[in-house]
């Protein structure tokens, strides 16, 4: 049986609750037992609360410091203490466990992904942010700690299963894989009449809206593979991508002797959520199955760079290295936002990071690849005012 000591960064969102649903079943099965050590959470009181009762972890803080007496409220009676506000968050994710699911969504989760990395700790992490913001002194942190980094991204997992990390110069190439959302087939100027529900409407994956607009721009396959690089040791020639519309391959790893490896499974995200939860065990709970003969067929394509330019984007940043992905990544979180709140169009998202990285590729300040979280986090504050500024000119232009 696992056993775990856990905290969960997160618990409110997708991931997080996708997190708790998957221990609740591991211990139906008889699989698993599991310690709540920290659940953290936004603005969502009520559920936070519910987890909180099912539980009882020792520690429940929302990043809003202003819904402390509600949460307080809300956990009346039970045996927890309560605390809030983004230090709060942080602080909370240096308590020793086993185990640290980090699931905050965007540089938002940088810090306390940053945090928990010093703790020794096995840390999940679903923050790719965190990664592409400052991947090798993230790695590095964690290394020092003598804990172990397991993505929890499908992608990333896929390739962590069968990547052979004793023998890296094994590998040829890694190739992730794309769904290709849900406008795959749309011409530029069907494109660019799409709306935010149309965009976080994805064809296979239940996944946050953010998420789900990147997974639409194809802006989140872009994250995966300057990921890729910093998690396996990859220069950006040996990652490719391929369209994979059924999402039952999730990456390929292929090995200089031509065999390729791949990793397969229904589009569900508790099965890389189960990989990190009991690596390098396995855990046993509900999951769906593979029925090949049901699919009848699995097809592929190559990705068009030219109506998802953010893809080329993302190869121009891990080419030129440096603090450029982590202006990419900050560029493109407020091209999201923009056009979720109807301020942006959905092809200018990635017009505003190549215009964010072309300025900043100019900017001294922007120069060197970020050493620590805040440095990360001044380049990513940096990105932000400048992308911001231009959407604010797309705005006054249109």
């Amino acid at each position: 049986m696992i056993r775990r000591r856990v905290t969960i960064l997160g618990a409110t969102g997708s991931v997080g609750r996708s997190t708790l649903d998957l221990m609740d079943q591991a211990e139906q099965a008889g699989s698993g037992a599991f310690e709540v050590e920290v659940l953290t959470g936004a603005g969502n009181i009520a559920l936070l609360a519910e987890q909180a009762r099912r539980w009882r972890p020792r520690l429940v803080v929302t990043a809003e410091a202003e819904r402390l007496d509600d949460l307080k409220a809300a956990v009346a009676g039970l045996d927890v203490a309560v605390t809030a506000g983004p230090e709060a968050v942080v602080e909370a994710a240096t308590r020793p466990v086993d185990w640290v699911m980090a699931a905050i969504v965007g540089a938002a989760g940088l810090r306390s992904a940053w945090a928990a990395a010093g703790t020794g700790a096995t840390l999940a992490l679903a923050n790719k942010e965190s990664l592409v913001s400052c991947g090798p002194a993230l790695m590095s942190r964690v290394r020092q700690a003598g804990g172990r980094l397991i993505p929890v991204d499908s992608e990333h997992s896929a390739i962590f299963q069968v990547f052979p990390a004793d023998a890296p110069e094994r590998v040829a190439r890694v190739v992730l894989t794309a769904s290709g959302g849900p406008f795959r087939s749309l011409s530029r100027a069907e494109m660019a009449r799409v709306t935010p529900e149309q965009a976080v409407a994805h064809p296979n994956w239940s996944m946050g809206a953010k998420i789900s607009v990147d997974s639409a721009t194809m802006a989140n396959k872009g994250l995966e593979m300057i990921e890729a690089a910093y998690l396996f040791g990859l220069e950006a020639g040996r990652i490719d991508v391929v369209v994979h519309p059924e999402s039952i391959i999730h990456s390929l790893v292929e090995m200089i002797d031509g065999s390729t490896l791949a990793q397969m499974g229904p589009p569900d995200m508790k099965t890389p959520i189960a990989c990190a939860l009991a690596w390098p065990d396995r855990i046993a709970w509900p999951a769906p199955r593979l029925d090949l003969a049901a699919l009848g067929a699995l097809t592929f394509e190559a990705p068009d760079e030219t109506r998802f330019p953010a893809l080329a984007l993302a190869r121009q940043a891990l080419e030129a290295g440096g603090a450029a992905p982590a202006v990419f990544n900050a560029a493109n979180e407020v091209g999201a936002r923009a056009f979720l709140d109807r301020k942006l169009g959905f092809l200018n998202i990635a017009a505003v990071v190549a215009e964010t990285m072309e300025r900043l590729a100019r900017a001294d300040e922007a120069a060197d690849a970020p050493d620590a979280c805040d440095a990360a986090l001044r380049i990513d504050a940096l990105a932000r005012r400048t992308a911001q500024r231009i959407v604010a000119d797309h705005a006054q232009a249109a």
